[in-house]
């Protein structure tokens, strides 16, 4: 997928400012590129300055609707015709209710807000469920995730990182021969990936409705099975 549309963007910007890592713009590209030009919901957490607004604007269809949350009242009036800016708390579990029962769900979820770990963090457990079968979410400057000052530092069990490194573990659950310390969790029927990107997290959801499945195939003989998944009492089922 090309990011070309963003750096073009650049240079069509209006007093609003955008403010992005340079490198960000690959990220949107892998994850959201097959959604350029269809018409989508979708919540950004973080207004700021307001040039997001129509960066995504111009990017989605125009039948998308297109929310967008912050702290600060003065966002407000950031809006363009066609979107809307809600203000509240993003740690706030009542406020994101209120936008997943106004607005959801949602195929993309960008939350840019305050970068601290109870806020991505919160945010995310409240939102997730409100991401559609296929949908995604993103959490911007992960970097934070190593700096005390936002909650965060080097392999601090309350970032931001390391929570979604245990989203990895959750979603092999499936695997599990230790029931007791690891459980099968529901992330192993709603997560397709967890994809590290440089400063950004990204999430796909993906409903399973059956456990996975091995194939295989002798003399064009097809059969699949789960017996995997069923073993117990070993270290190792692979």
């Amino acid at each position: 997928m090309t990011t070309s549309y963003f750096t073009d963007f650049l240079e069509k910007t209006d007093h609003r400012m955008v403010s992005k890592w340079m490198h960000y713009f690959d990220a949107y590209a892998a994850e959201l590129g097959h959604l350029q030009g269809k018409d989508i919901t979708f919540l950004e957490i973080g207004v700021w300055k307001g040039g997001s607004i129509p960066m995504w604007g111009g990017y989605f269809g125009k039948g998308s609707k297109l929310v967008f949350a912050d702290i600060d009242p003065a966002c407000r009036g950031l809006a363009d015709p066609g979107t809307v800016v809600e203000i509240g708390d993003q740690s706030d579990p009542v406020f994101l209710q209120m936008l997943v029962e106004k607005y959801g769900p949602f195929d993309v979820i960008i939350d840019d807000g305050g970068h601290k770990m109870d806020q991505q963090t919160i945010s995310f457990e409240n939102l997730w469920p409100a991401i559609k079968d296929g949908g995604h979410y993103l959490v911007e400057d992960t970097h934070t995730s190593y700096w005390p000052g936002f909650g965060g530092g080097f392999q601090e069990q309350a970032s931001f990182i390391e929570y979604a490194k245990r989203l990895v573990d959750q979603m092999h659950s499936w695997y599990t021969d230790q029931d007791e310390i690891f459980p099968l969790s529901r992330m192993a029927k709603e997560l397709t990936y967890v994809h590290f990107y440089d400063s950004i997290v990204a999430m796909k959801k993906d409903l399973k409705k059956a456990p996975p499945v091995t194939v295989t195939s002798t003399n064009g003989k097809i059969s699949q099975s789960r017996k995997a998944l069923e073993v117990r009492g070993r270290r190792s089922i692979f």
